[in-house]
């Protein structure tokens, strides 16, 4: 760790970072990377530790004191000013980001997104500190391609695609589509961060992630997270699978969507956590435009890759239709077709990602399989015995 040097040649001296939301997913992973390889301190912020509990226990880690649990829920408490003020750059994470609740729960998604992001960016500002703020591939909404007919041979031109963080234009739905509650949320905590930056100087980068997957991803309903919940994509469809049930491919499955490895993407951000000089003011979308499927073919490798990792055959039907109305309630509405423009990130940092699908979804679905299978009999049979 000695002796490391950032993309200029110039040395990396340990900081100390306030990480809101680090015992989610994205949190986990990145929590491990900076113990594991760098001397930067953590101050780790969150309401659930399960998922960095391996970090904290035991004492005997060799990175032990450097990473400190905080049980805080941002949207009351006052101690998030002070270890900010503590910190050299805060991370956040914190967010509603489930589809599902885009439609149930719109008061909700707009408050985690912008409401309770507000204090964060204020307190950034207001002390000088660097912000790296978690958005969504979701604020650009539906392509320019999306409003052509259907046969119009413009819909072959990429240029309707993919998505540039300083050219694509954010098209979100009419109002009664509750869907875009999460987007124009998080939109426009972006347009306050960038005004931040220009009217007061705040120093920030901001992240736009197209579908992180792997490992420790959302929760299996009724596993590891609410019976009834809705969790995104991959974990549905890994539920489906653990549970032997068809697979939902929602208005056909017929949404494209591009999916990039956790690890590759926590290398992107790692590049902007030190590399401030490059990152800084910078929007940068984090995808994989090499892995688009729509969401039917990711049904048809997930039923595939999950049969290998598990040895059970397929069902003879694995997947079923269902309707947007039936499966997320009234007023959903989607994109048809999400990619990343990767010219700015490549230019400013020289990152690329590395993981084919198959071998990202064989990462995940072992893990998964390993972790939940037999969770997942055990609360099968509970039920049939009732």
């Amino acid at each position: 760790m000695a002796g490391r040097v950032d993309l200029d040649g110039n040395p990396i001296n340990p900081m100390t970072i306030c990480m809101i939301g680090a015992g989610g997913f994205i949190g986990s992973h990145l929590c491990e990377k900076l113990m594991s390889e760098t001397l930067h301190t953590v101050l780790a912020v969150d309401v659930y530790s399960d998922k960095i509990k391996h970090l904290l226990e035991p004492t005997s880690l060799p990175w032990n004191g450097r990473i400190q649990f905080h049980r805080i829920n941002i949207k009351n408490d006052s101690r998030l000013e002070g270890l900010i003020k503590m910190a050299d750059l805060t991370v956040n994470l914190a967010a509603i980001c489930t589809p599902a609740d885009y439609n149930t729960r719109p008061l909700d998604t707009i408050y985690s997104n912008f409401i309770d992001a507000l204090p964060v960016v204020k307190y950034c500002s207001e002390n000088g500190k660097r912000l790296i703020h978690f958005s969504t591939c979701e604020v650009y909404g539906k392509t320019i391609g999306a409003f052509l007919p259907e046969d119009s041979p413009l819909r072959q031109d990429p240029a309707y695609f993919v998505l540039s963080e300083d050219a694509s234009p954010c098209i979100f739905g009419p109002i009664e589509k509750q869907r875009w509650s999460y987007a124009c949320a998080k939109q426009l905590i972006e347009r306050l961060i960038y005004a931040e930056g220009a009217e007061n100087g705040l120093e920030f980068t901001i992240v736009r992630p197209f579908n992180w997957i792997g490992p420790r991803m959302d929760f299996i309903p009724g596993i590891d997270g609410p019976s009834e919940g809705v969790p995104r994509v991959l974990a549905c469809f890994s539920n489906n699978l653990l549970r032997h049930e068809p697979l939902k491919l929602v208005d056909g499955g017929h949404s494209q969507r591009t999916f990039i490895y956790i690890k590759d993407a926590i290398e992107a951000v790692f590049l902007m956590i030190e590399n401030p000089a490059r990152a800084n003011g910078h929007i940068f979308n984090v995808g994989n435009p090499n892995n688009e499927v729509t969401v039917k073919q990711l049904a048809e490798m997930m039923t595939q890759v999950y049969s290998k990792v598990s040895g059970e055959t397929p069902l003879e039907t694995p997947t079923v239709d269902v309707s947007s109305k039936e499966f997320y309630g009234e007023g959903y509405d989607d994109s048809d077709k999400r990619i990343p423009d990767m010219t700015i990130i490549n230019r400013q940092l020289g990152w690329n990602p590395k993981t084919s699908l198959w071998d990202l979804l064989e990462s995940t679905l072992t893990y998964q399989h390993r972790t939940y299978a037999e969770a997942v009999k055990q609360a099968m049979s509970k039920t049939t015995a009732n």
